[in-house]
């Protein structure tokens, strides 16, 4: 075992479950040991707080000082997607509209590992480019779609590839919160597109994109709608003063597989009650399972052979509960029944990536990164268009 010296860009919410990750990869898998080296953000305050907090040996204002240090040799960018055009406009580093994908770019050209949580960048031109030179650099490249290391999806996929559930036919997913039902929420950087790139489609349903390249492959069409139910909000809490919000609230789209099945995408930001919806239904000519991220450790499963035994008497889905036998699970719990949580996926995500950077395999990639983004754009252009649009 060796130490990677860590630099981080974004000493927020992420950055704090990044860092976490890490350690706790360390404690439970014995990886390499993590030196956090350095930490950037825009707020000296909170950097130097986050630093001393989170074990940073240094920190600095200029993200350009993480992508650079020769020190550095994992950087890892944890900001919000709004924020990679706000960081860059407040420390004016390269030009006035630097954003992620120089971070990444300049970081790879480096030779430097990166992990970067999603979006890779807000256009699929982009996101394809970091995929391609994450291939000619040869560095790890990691995206941060933390519900792909979550054992319950690992074991849907298993059940897919084994042909269990027989020839697939369809996908319905959702994936639904209410965290801006209220209009009086003031107008922010998600609502913005040039910050966003899109509404509910970019910042939910990527989610459930990841988990369906994961399990079912390529898409090949999509046709989309969009509504936004609440076209103006404050400009700021309190104000009579309004913005227009320029992206979806709420985003549905019909999709074709290169597989041959079909499928339909739905995703809210305004689904009322929805708190984190994540919900996905996979049916099959010999089974179907479900999957509800509101019942972590939990999958309905459906096997046509069972039912057909005593002629459909005890038919109907059963439960699951992740168990020691469940890829990842063991790692944190010793039976079945007992929860495990957010932090524990993105501590998997650590592992794989620091295996990673002794040639282990690994699926959440760029060129991941990069297919998603694809799909977002071809929803977004669907939309514009009202037609089927290719992925």
């Amino acid at each position: 075992m060796k130490e990677i010296k860590i630099g981080l860009i974004g000493a927020g919410w992420m950055g704090k479950a990044h860092t976490t990750a890490f350690h706790n990869a360390r404690m439970i898998f014995g990886d390499d040991m993590p030196v956090f080296e350095l930490v950037s953000d825009v707020s000296e305050d909170a950097v130097a707080k986050f630093a001393k907090n989170m074990g940073y040996n240094r920190y600095t204002t200029n993200w350009m000082d993480v992508v650079t240090d020769p020190a550095i040799d994992l950087v890892d960018v944890a900001t919000p997607n709004c924020m990679h055009y706000e960081m860059a406009k407040a420390v004016a580093i390269i030009t006035n509209t630097a954003s992620h994908v120089e971070m990444i770019k300049i970081a790879m050209d480096a030779g430097k590992h990166v992990f970067c949580e999603k979006p890779l960048s807000l256009s699929a031109e982009q996101s394809r480019e970091l995929a391609d030179l994450a291939k000619e650099k040869g560095v790890v490249n990691y995206c941060g779609f933390s519900n792909i290391m979550n054992p319950a999806n690992q074991y849907v996929a298993e059940l897919v590839k084994s042909g269990k559930l027989g020839k697939i036919m369809r996908v319905h997913a959702t994936y639904d919160q209410d965290m801006l039902l209220d209009p009086s929420i003031p107008i922010a950087w998600r609502h913005i597109n040039k910050l966003a790139g899109s509404g509910a489609l970019g910042d939910l349903c990527s989610h459930l994109l990841s988990v369906s390249q994961m399990i079912m492959g390529d898409m090949s069409e999509v046709l989309g709608v969009q509504s936004i139910v609440i076209p103006e909000r404050p400009v700021k809490a309190g104000s009579t003063e309004m913005g227009k919000v320029e992206n979806d609230d709420l985003i549905t789209f019909l999709v074709k597989y290169e597989n041959g099945a079909i499928g339909d995408f739905s995703s809210s930001r305004v689904a009322t009650g929805r708190k984190n919806y994540f919900y996905y239904e996979i049916q099959g000519t010999e089974g179907s399972v479900v999957y509800d991220l509101e019942r972590m450790c939990e999958v309905q499963v459906y096997f046509k052979a069972d039912a057909d035994k005593d002629n459909g008497r005890d038919c109907g889905f059963r439960t699951v509960l992740l168990n020691p036998q469940h890829e990842g699970f063991k790692y944190f719990q010793p039976a079945g029944g007992i929860a495990i949580a957010f932090d524990d996926m993105k501590t998997l995500q650590a592992h794989a990536l620091m295996q990673a950077m002794h040639g282990g395999e690994y699926i959440c990639d760029f060129e991941m990164g990069a297919k998603v983004d694809g799909i977002i754009n071809a929803v977004l252009k669907s939309v514009k268009s009202g037609t089927w649009e290719k992925c």
